[in-house]
């Protein structure tokens, strides 16, 4: 009997659900927000924000590739007994550098400016809530709709790098908590005040119109001058080839990597710059001329020591990329191609020369990093001065070479000439302080059984001996 109800039961419960859908659904549909021109310019800016977002975020993780770039350059440019210490250095120096730029140096970067000169809130990022905005709209220093944990994370990559380029020139006799110290100190202050000058929206040097897209000056300037100070405080490495004449580096395998990851990181750094994705046709400019820079670097300084040497040198082929890489920075956005190609040719030149120069001053500088990134990152600035297309630049102003006159360069020339005199004067007080304190150049007893035996007790090849000696470990087992 209950077998034969049951159905029944079923169907009248079908009846009623269908009877309340109908009398209610209209109701419901009704009640439902129109569409209107608002809500969907609403949805619109939503869905550009989230694709914003993750542009941002993708170049940020190149960007922050590019330290394992740096790290296989500078292993593969030193001799084999520095390689772990400058290895360990590569990669701590982004650990000590996301701590101080989350207390101290995203703030001073781009907190609420004193007078156009340095940060003065937004410490420990204190005024965020949880959705990741600031609670008066947004980062103060930065004109975006992006939510600040994204800017903040952006920024830092870029942080890490400038302590890194300063590694390269010290590396193989700079002491390891030294290297801690200034890694944590140029994080802290000396770059975060450069980038608070000219990518803050009220820094100074923004305000007159200096140009600097993505960081000739910003990153490689700074990173450049610091190195060279330091390098020339720290003296030349144990057992150093006579001057003019490069050490051989150790492993050309690993320096060609390292370049490759670099240019490849670099599609990060320049496109990136854009912080968002609404202008496909700027984004596709900034790619080409950065690539036609690269490449035009690395022939011009190929060809170029070529004609000196009468070798296919490697190694100048790989800094002459980085030159182009590093001078077309600034301009990427603001130039025309042909000028993306101009710039790379000069840098390529440039690196060779800048290599003479600082070996002709006594200053070992293993990575060549003060002729890359230093001598290439001012010349790429200066360059925006002289090739800026007036349909790029943000004030419409034309480079002194496409009938600008004097404005734009001259603005150019005063920002670097601020940005070096700061770098190099707060460098040595940094260093001359570390060597007061005995943390600047590694003890006297690491010159002699080398710095990764002594800092580190480790090799970066274990079970690789010279000759000599692994004929005595074979004769050691055969006696046993």
């Amino acid at each position: 009997m209950n077998k034969r109800i049951r159905p029944l039961y079923r169907l009248l419960a079908l009846a009623i659900g269908a009877m309340v859908l109908a009398i209610f659904a209209p109701t419901v549909v009704q009640a439902a927000d129109p569409v209107t021109l608002e809500s969907l310019n609403a949805t619109t800016e939503q869905l550009q924000i989230s694709i914003d977002t993750t542009w941002v975020l993708l170049t940020g993780f190149l960007v922050f590739f590019m330290q394992t770039g740096f790290s296989m350059l500078e292993a593969g440019l030193l001799r084999q007994r520095g390689v772990v210490n400058a290895l360990l250095e590569n990669f701590i120096d982004a650990a000590v550098t996301i701590l101080i730029w989350w207390g101290v140096g995203f703030g001073i970067a781009f907190g609420t400016s004193a007078g156009g000169f340095i940060g003065t809130d937004t410490f420990f990022l204190s005024q965020l809530p949880v959705n990741g905005t600031f609670t008066n709209g947004g980062v103060p220093g930065i004109a975006s709709g992006l939510n600040a944990y994204t800017l903040f994370f952006f920024q830092f990559a870029f942080a890490a790098t400038a302590s890194t380029i300063t590694t390269g020139a010290m590396a193989g006799r700079t002491d390891f908590i030294g290297d801690l110290i200034y890694s944590a100190v140029m994080a802290a202050f000396s770059y975060p005040v450069i980038v608070h000058w000219v990518w803050n929206s009220s820094g100074w040097l923004s305000k007159i119109g200096f140009h600097d897209f993505a960081g000739s000056t910003v990153v490689h300037t700074v990173g450049g001058w610091t190195a060279l100070v330091g390098a020339f405080l720290l003296g030349p490495r144990p057992g150093r080839t006579p001057w003019g004449q490069i050490p051989p580096a150790h492993n050309l395998g690993l320096a060609a990597l390292g370049t490759m990851i670099l240019w490849f990181g670099w599609y990060g750094f320049n496109p990136g710059s854009t912080l968002g994705t609404g202008n496909p046709g700027l984004i596709g400019l900034i790619t080409l001329n950065t690539t036609l820079g690269a490449g035009a670097g690395a022939l011009a300084a190929m060809f170029y020591q070529y004609s000196r040497s009468r070798k296919w040198d490697l190694v100048y082929c790989l800094n002459g990329s980085l030159a182009g890489l590093v001078g077309i920075t600034a301009g990427c956005a603001f130039i025309a191609p042909w000028a993306a190609v101009v710039i790379g040719l000069t840098g390529g030149i440039l690196v060779v020369l800048g290599i003479d120069i600082i070996e002709s001053c006594k200053i070992d500088d293993p990575a060549g990093a003060f002729a890359v990134h230093g001598i290439n990152g001012m010349m790429g600035t200066l360059a925006v001065g002289f090739l800026g297309q007036p349909e790029l630049t943000l004030n419409q102003k034309a480079g002194f070479l496409l009938g600008g006159g004097f404005d734009l360069l001259g603005v150019q020339i005063l920002g670097l000439v601020a940005v070096s005199v700061f770098t190099i004067g707060f460098a040595f007080l940094m260093f001359t302080g570390l060597n007061a304190i005995g943390k600047l150049r590694v003890n006297s007893e690491a010159d002699k059984v080398g710095i990764d035996n002594y800092e580190h007790g480790a090799t970066v090849w274990p079970d690789v001996y010279a000759v000599e000696e692994f004929v005595e470990q074979e004769k050691s087992y055969s006696n046993k």
